[in-house]
């Protein structure tokens, strides 16, 4: 026989399950079906969320299916469901550039070829008419930055138009009407499908819910709705997923609400039976009244009311114990179950003795099992409320768009026509909304007509009002405060930046930090080695009780040697449960990345937060970060003689055709210079060339003008002067960028150009370097501009004129001197140190390749929010470790026999142990007190949010 390991051989396509996994109290319940699901064939990760009670499963579809995998789910003892929400993701995706220089079939047939032959690279589709290209690719062997350099070295210049997921939209209806059959369900598909830009459809009977993928630009769900209600007997409306998932939630807090309630009930009277009535003579007379031999009134109503608690209330540890010793493991379930039935059985036997014997005096337990299971649930219900309030972040999002739009009917001349109010989910891409004063964003958009102030701090953290006025984008979910706007729809449904943010926290908080993986690897051993300590508690004590090892006189008067011994097992078998061991990182990760959402931060995951807490050294780049990234001419130096305005306009005309940002403050500038002359079109450029990194060629009235750095000119053998050497130097002291600009091969004059520091950017360095972190500037700017920049915010490391890999290399090297790297950027050039940092934090208003490449995302593009205050400290399993630790020796009578007699009867440790749990869980949630540091709150003023 020849034993295959199936991996090796498994490179066909992959495939992502979502499962509800119900039935889960602990970790260590996470941890077996993790362990059940890897051990299918096909299988390549398992990632169980206990707190959400989820289950992510990623396979090899000709292996296994989802079926398979549910069904071993269950058969590990837990019940479990395919959740069909957009979980399937195609293992291909398909990035869109625009590409200049396409100028011939062969051109295209260049491209294609070169690109089809990138290993990764699935399928090319040249348009030579549009000059864009689709390219099928493969995001687990290359980015879209390597498609991009792999462009640039072909020799040509690439504009990045969308990375994929722009292109998709999913939509849930409810279909309500006669739906018996398949053949009614088939016409329902048949008649969808005629529509342009349908994807996929998937129609679940059981919920009647019909989910529909499709491309935003081509259809949306108000025409889906007007097909399905067109065939006649048949309603349709957006399905209410979330009052779904509030239901499952209010149901399970009623449940144990319930369970508390009637455990309560019987508990109480057992209590007071066993430690207060027996202080009042006459009810104490009454309890100790003989039935039958030795056997009491008090000790029958005893066992009557704990057995229902027992048996009934309890039923559901019994289950769960059940399950986990099926599948070979051991959890919170079992040691409750023990340590129960050990006091409960134990009180059973001694109560049969009493019964069958004229001279046995009995001592029971029934309380220590009553009560034991009462404070359990009750600590269950407690932590289930606290766990609710962990996701409050999410839901505030979610609940920021508004139910109901007002959709606009324009004419041809854009007069408004007719408007109706309608389901805000039923908006669609182009649809034009009215958004009075005091109404939310439906959408995100554009400002059509209309002027107003816009309260953006739900999404940005910003508390300034911005305005709003034509042209300008709005965010959905935001507040419009005072003025009328009619805004047309550019990204609705999945695409919407509030969906990306809700997204984006949602895996955030299924990723396991390294901190939760130890704890979970140490709670798979947790619960045996608690119940071998707790047989040997004891067995150690019971045998120095019979062999005489402690005083007699220690014993209470109320038990024996073999019951006090039994009593410090059950304390330890209880108390050392590691429900909180569990609970710990991810109500941290939870509860960390929703403050962190609402504070402008986006944070993907628990890796991110526990690196963020160890970073001692930050990358900065400069433009864009350290600097406001909106470049402004400040100076112009002529070094021969000409007109200013002629000079401005031979630059501009050459500029214009550019798109990088210095010539877009020089075209800029041009502007201004000629406002009061009622002609603003340049001469014409001829010739028209960029070189990347350097600056532009053209031809402008027959002479040849060269604008750019000094390698430009070097390179094109233009002679700097002296005077420009000195104005070039004192421009670059200044923090400003020195644009050279050559006429027919001779320096005419040299443009000076500043990009601000951002607010706040001199306080952040400062903080930073109070909390012994080390900050480095790189940046491919050149050295002169770079140093001013670095000392005006108090950086003293400075790398200049870096290309993007000599950045990814810096970052390497500075880890491997043992530093912990953050990088902090905002462009396509940034993607490979953010990638390489420990903890990459990309500028909102960034590029989408930089956002993609981060492990952070600061919307606002301030600074200060890359501050390491708000990583909180997700090492909670050690502190959970620790306490059970330190609770187990307590409760195996370390301290009886010192002075006082001090022990834990089971029923307290019970009380500790869900008390631990309830802590655990509302010490994440004070993480939702966080407030900025007050320095930046007093110094900072924020000049502008833009997010893309």
């Amino acid at each position: 026989m020849v034993l295959v390991n199936s991996e090796k051989f498994m490179h066909g396509p992959e495939a992502k399950a979502l499962f509800s996994v119900t039935g889960m109290t602990c970790s260590a319940c996470a941890g077996s079906v993790e362990k059940a699901v890897k051990r299918l064939p096909g299988i390549k990760d398992a990632v169980v969320d206990v707190l959400n009670h989820r289950g992510q499963v990623i396979f090899c579809p000709s292996f296994v299916n989802e079926e398979k995998i549910r069904e071993t789910i269950e058969d590990v003892g837990f019940g479990a469901t395919l959740i069909t929400e957009e979980i399937k993701e195609s293992s291909n995706r398909v990035c869109k550039f625009s590409i200049q220089g396409l100028t011939c079939i062969s051109c295209t047939i260049t491209l294609e070829y070169s690109l089809q032959a990138l290993y990764g690279v699935q399928k090319t589709l040249v348009s030579p008419i549009n000059g864009e290209v689709d390219i099928h690719y493969n995001p687990r062997i290359l980015t879209y930055y390597d498609i991009l350099e792999a462009i640039n070295d072909i020799g040509f210049e690439a504009i990045l138009i969308n990375t994929g997921h722009e292109d998709k939209s999913k939509v849930q209806l409810l279909v309500d009407g006669v739906l018996q059959t398949e053949n009614l369900i088939q016409i329902i598909m048949n008649s969808l499908e005629s529509l342009p830009g349908i994807q996929d459809m998937n129609f679940e009977p059981e919920f009647k819910k019909l989910s529909i993928t499709y491309e935003p630009d081509l259809s949306g769900p108000r025409d889906f709705i007007k097909i399905i209600e067109s065939l006649g007997s048949f309603k349709a409306m957006v399905f209410p997923e979330e009052k779904v998932r509030d239901f499952h939630r209010e149901e399970e807090i009623k449940k144990y609400y319930r369970s508390v309630l009637f455990s309560l009930l019987f508990t109480i009277p057992v209590f007071l039976m066993s430690m207060v009535f027996m202080y009042l003579p006459k009810i104490k007379h009454g309890l100790d009244t003989k039935v039958v031999n030795m056997l009491n009134i008090g000790e029958i109503l005893r066992w009557i009311l704990s057995s229902p608690v027992q048996f009934i209330i309890g039923r559901r540890f019994y289950i769960g114990s059940y399950k986990a010793l099926r599948r070979g493991s051991a959890n919170m379930d079992v040691l409750i179950v023990l340590g129960t039935n050990a006091a409960y059985f134990y009180s059973f036997y001694s109560l049969l003795r009493a019964a069958m014997s004229p001279s046995f005096i009995s001592t029971d337990f029934f309380e220590t099992s009553s009560m034991l299971i009462t404070f359990i649930l009750l600590g269950k219900y407690l932590e289930i409320l606290a766990k609710g309030k962990t996701s409050e972040a999410i839901e505030k999002l979610i609940n920021l768009a508004p139910q109901m739009a007002v959709l606009l009917t324009l004419d041809s001349e854009g007069n408004v026509l007719d408007e109706k109010e309608i389901d805000s989910k039923l908006i669609q891409k182009n649809d034009v909304l009215k958004i009075v004063p005091g109404a939310k964003m439906a959408c995100d958009g554009f400002v059509l007509w209309g002027q107003s102030h816009v309260n953006e701090s739900m999404i940005t953290g910003e508390s300034r009002p911005v305005k709003k006025s034509k042209g300008d984008m709005v965010i959905g979910g935001t507040l419009n405060e005072n003025g009328v706007l009619h805004i047309k729809a550019t990204k609705v449904g999945s695409e919407s930046a509030l969906s990306q943010i809700v997204r984006l926290v949602e895996s955030a908080q299924m990723a396991k930090a390294p901190v939760q993986k130890f704890a979970d690897r140490i709670s798979k051993f947790f619960v045996p080695l608690v119940i071998l300590v707790s047989f040997s508690t004891w067995l150690a004590w019971f045998l120095a009780g019979k062999l005489n090892g402690y005083p007699k006189s220690w014993i209470p008067s109320s038990m024996n040697s073999f019951e006090l011994a039994l009593q410090f097992g059950i304390s330890v078998m209880v108390i050392a449960c590691p429900c909180a061991l569990g609970l710990a990182t991810p109500t941290a990760v939870m509860v960390g990345t929703g403050v962190g959402a609402s504070q402008g931060v986006l944070i993907k995951g628990g890796q991110a937060l526990e690196s963020t807490h160890k970073v001692n050294c930050i990358v900065f780049d400069k433009t864009g970060t350290l600097t406001i990234g909106k470049p402004e001419v400040v100076n112009r130096r002529l070094l021969k003689e000409m007109s200013l305005s002629e000079f401005h306009e031979m630059v501009a005309a050459v500029e214009v055709n550019s798109e990088h940002p210095l010539a877009k403050a020089i075209v800029e500038c041009a502007k201004r210079f000629r406002q009061d002359e009622a002609n603003n079109v340049w001469p014409e450029a001829r010739g028209f060339r960029s070189i990347t990194g350097k600056g532009v060629i053209a031809f402008v009235r027959n002479k040849e003008v060269l604008v750019g750095n000094k390698s430009l000119m070097l390179d094109h053998n233009v002679r700097i002067p002296l005077n420009g050497h000195g104005v070039l130097a004192e421009i670059e002291e200044s923090a400003q960028t020195g644009v050279l600009v050559s006429i027919d091969r001779e320096l005419v004059g040299v443009i000076a150009i500043s990009d601000p520091l951002k607010p706040g950017a001199r306080e952040v360095i400062s903080i930073l370097k109070s909390m012994k972190v080390k900050s480095i500037v790189v940046t491919g700017d050149n050295w002169g501009t770079a140093n001013a920049i670095a000392k005006e915010v108090g950086i003293d490391t400075v790398i200049a004129e870096a290309k993007p890999e000599h950045k990814a290399e810096k970052v390497k090297e500075l880890q491997a001197a043992g530093n912990v790297v953050a990088m902090v950027g905002d462009g396509i050039n940034d993607a490979p140190a953010l990638m390489a940092a420990d903890v990459g934090m990309a500028i909102g208003a960034g590029t989408d390749i930089a956002i993609e490449a981060a492990d952070i995302v600061l919307m606002k593009s301030n600074l200060e929010d890359s501050g390491l205050g708000k990583s909180p400290p997700i090492d909670r399993p050690i502190w959970a470790l620790g306490y059970n630790a330190l609770s187990i020796p307590v409760a195996a009578g370390a301290f009886f026999p010192f002075g006082g007699r001090f022990r834990l009867p089971p029923w307290i440790a019970g009380g500790a142990m869900a008390a631990s749990s309830v802590s655990v869980v509302c010490s994440s949630l004070l993480l939702k007190n966080y407030r900025r540091p007050k320095v930046l709150n007093n110094n900072i003023e924020i000049e502008e949010i833009v997010i893309k």
